[in-house]
């Protein structure tokens, strides 16, 4: 666990380092705002932040991937990653320090949010929970965009190819519950195959944490699903360790 701690500490002062990071905050920022206080926000005469995490899913869909993409795209087009595995350090720390640099980089995008938490507060009384809930519930929801991203990075050396390819896989999750897609599912697919499909939605367990009920379940399908992914990514990178 050390190891991955340095290595998290070397990736997050990476970040700095170029201007993506400061691109991601400023954009991620900016349309969290615009997209939270425009007019239904006013008309709604509700001050909470149910609005924001609406927009959430869909936001993180284009920004994580951004983050995402290069986190191992980078090492193999640059070479870097052969110097890295030449390195006395397991493939797991090295891919648990990065995804942990970049889940962190982004749960600090979530903190500078904080402005909409005292705007809202100011405007009337919210239930200060349920937004910390829903804070919460955004932070492990970002993990799985996240995880899904590392291991799209890790199959291709091109950052361009894994932002693509992260986008549409974080799509199909986000989307897997809606209507239109199980009522496609229903012409070939199994009861049980489409409840399998519908829970497995980022959304589904992301709707009850944001409405202030932690269900034991659902922290457990954002465990289990990340985990699933760092996995799939370590198996990837130590076949090509090995090769």
């Amino acid at each position: 666990m050390r190891t991955s701690l340095v290595i998290m500490k070397r990736e997050l002062q990476g970040y700095f380092s170029t201007p993506l990071a400061y691109v991601f905050l400023f954009v991620f920022l900016f349309f969290a705002n615009f997209l939270t206080f425009r007019s239904p926000f006013f008309e709604a005469r509700q001050a909470d932040l149910r609005i924001f995490f609406d927009v959430l899913p869909v936001l993180f869909i284009f920004l994580v991937p951004a983050i995402g993409m290069r986190l191992w795209a980078e090492e193999r087009k640059s070479g870097t990653i052969e110097m890295l595995f030449s390195l006395p350090v397991r493939v797991g720390e090295a891919v648990l320090g990065k995804f942990l640099a970049a889940w962190v980089f982004i749960g600090a995008s979530l903190l500078l949010t904080f402005p909409m938490i005292v705007t809202v507060n100011y405007l009337g009384s919210p239930d200060n929970g349920v937004i910390a809930a829903g804070y919460l519930g955004a932070f492990f929801l970002s993990g799985c965009y996240l995880a899904v991203s590392m291991f799209c990075s890790s199959i291709s050396s091109s950052q361009v190819v894994s932002f693509i390819l992260s986008v549409m896989a974080c799509t199909v999750f986000v989307f897997a519950d809606y209507p239109s897609v199980l009522v496609v599912l229903q012409k070939f697919a199994s009861p049980g195959m489409i409840e399998a499909v519908e829970n497995m939605s980022f959304v589904v367990h992301f709707e009850s944490i944001r409405r202030g009920v932690i269900e034991f379940t659902d922290i457990t399908f954002y465990v289990f699903f990340i985990a699933g992914w760092i996995s799939a990514a370590c198996v990837v990178l130590h076949g090509r360790r090995e090769a």
